[in-house]
């Protein structure tokens, strides 16, 4: 029997809440990276970066190169870099809210004169 559509999006959106696999993405943005710069950017251990990258990789949406002793990776397309800036932009709009609605409580808690 298929998985139903929305329960492929939920699966979709489960691999990526990994804060390591975010800011995999985040830096993959800019173009292809090598293992060792995601290592220095990021400053997790190996195993767990490896780790990771393994789930981006499965999922399809990161796509990997060896050059002798050196495994770059990249984005598997520019969906998933929009996708990226889409999340920016929802959260920029989010905590724009909340802080909006943070001043507002201030201002009502403020003594009176």
């Amino acid at each position: 029997m298929p998985v139903p559509l929305y329960q492929a999006k939920a699966e979709f959106f489960r691999m990526l809440g990994h804060p390591v696999r975010i800011r995999v993405l985040e830096l993959l943005q800019d173009g292809p990276m090598p293992v060792r710069d995601l290592l220095c950017a990021i400053e997790v251990e190996p195993s767990a970066l490896s780790q990771q990258l393994a789930v981006l990789r499965r999922s399809g949406i990161v796509t990997s190169t060896r050059n002798g002793a050196t495994v770059v990776y990249e984005l598997a397309g520019g969906d998933v870099a929009q996708l990226m800036l889409a999340a920016r932009r929802i959260l920029s709009q989010v905590l724009t809210g909340q802080s909006v609605l943070l001043e507002e409580l201030r201002e009502s808690e403020a003594p009176a004169p």
